[in-house]
């Protein structure tokens, strides 16, 4: 059986979907309603259980959105050859019977919004940071562009949906690509103008469009990639090593379903120091075990909060140490 016909398979038993691995959720309506697609609480993750998109999801609070295929895929840390035989395998349990419910003509009107699209739009009508805000952000998280980041971009007036309507700041903008360098999400980060820091909003970031398996790409990939959870920790490495390319999953689900190219010969993944950046960087080493994968480890949260905390220098050093031997007069050179 193939992906999609798995995925409409799924989608037929939506409902006992979402109570298998999401059973803190709860059903509300024609959705199913839970924090992430990891199941913990909240009120983040929507996913369609009846209707014409039954199966279909979305994060409000990132901007993600699939099929029950990717939910599951994330939700358990699969690649995609063993979510195929996790769905499989849950399509032999008993199907819990739901009530039909009658979903009114016209009711599609309400699907037509497009959020790669939108995304698109809204990178399109940013301009580039030089002297703006974000540059001032940057600069106050100790990251200095060295290079023309055309990933990056600044949005004088964006806005930020909260719980009763909408508010605008200013934000920076960064371009979520996939490996043919098309434009699939972006990512947001607003910000303050009073204190060139984050805004004070409940989620100052937010993902728009699709993430899954796609990143902010800072240089082309080559032989030799690091691969990042975070943007702030993706701009430090390239600082650091600016001739190496470098990739910002933006969060440890991401960067533990990046796709990678055949070309790739050496990753290194630059994790955050929890245990969500360790489960990421077990399952890209899973996941590829045809690649050479190696970590990263801060000794703070992230490497950006060493550089701030212990200069650049010192930084480097500590990241040279964790290298392979051959790569370290590469690593050292492009310094």
């Amino acid at each position: 059986m193939q992906a999609g016909m798995l995925a409409d398979a799924l989608a037929r038993q939506a409902l006992a979907v979402c109570r298998y691995y999401l059973p803190s959720g709860r059903k509300q309506g024609r959705y199913w309603i839970c924090g992430d697609v990891y199941g913990n609480p909240g009120r983040s993750l929507f996913v369609r259980i009846s209707g014409h998109r039954a199966g279909k999801w979305c994060d409000a609070a990132t901007g993600e959105y699939g099929d029950l295929l990717d939910l599951i895929m994330l939700n358990r840390g699969l690649s995609f050859r063993d979510v195929l035989a996790e769905a499989r395998s849950f399509l032999h349990m008993p199907h819990l019977p739901e009530p039909p419910v009658n979903v009114a003509q016209g009711e599609g009107s309400l699907d037509v919004y497009d959020p790669v699209a939108a995304a698109r739009r809204l990178f399109a009508a940013s301009g580039p940071i030089t002297g703006t805000l974000a540059k001032r952000y940057l600069d106050s998280r100790g990251i200095q562009l060295t290079q023309d980041h055309t990933a990056l971009r600044f949005h004088p007036h964006c806005y930020y949906r909260n719980e009763t309507g909408f508010e605008v700041w200013p934000a920076m903008i960064a371009a979520v690509t996939g490996l043919d360098g098309v434009i699939s999400g972006i990512h947001r980060t607003w910000l303050d103008p009073q204190t060139c820091d984050k805004a004070p909003v409940d989620q100052p970031r937010r993902a728009l469009g699709q993430l899954l398996g796609n990143a902010v790409h800072f240089g082309k990939i080559g032989d030799i990639t690091i691969a990042a959870e975070g943007l702030e920790t993706a701009l430090t490495l390239k600082m650091l090593f600016p001739n190496l390319p470098v990739l910002a999953a933006l969060s440890a689900g991401h960067l533990g379903a990046l796709i990678l190219p055949d070309s790739l010969q050496r990753l290194y993944v630059a994790r955050d120091n929890d245990p969500a950046g360790w489960r990421a960087f077990r399952r890209l080493r899973s996941w590829y075990t045809d690649r050479d994968i190696h970590g990263l480890m801060p000794r703070l949260d992230d490497f950006n909060a060493d550089l701030v905390t212990f200069g650049l220098d010192p930084v480097r050093q500590w990241i040279a140490r964790q290298l392979l031997p051959e790569d370290v007069p590469h690593f050292v050179s492009c310094s």
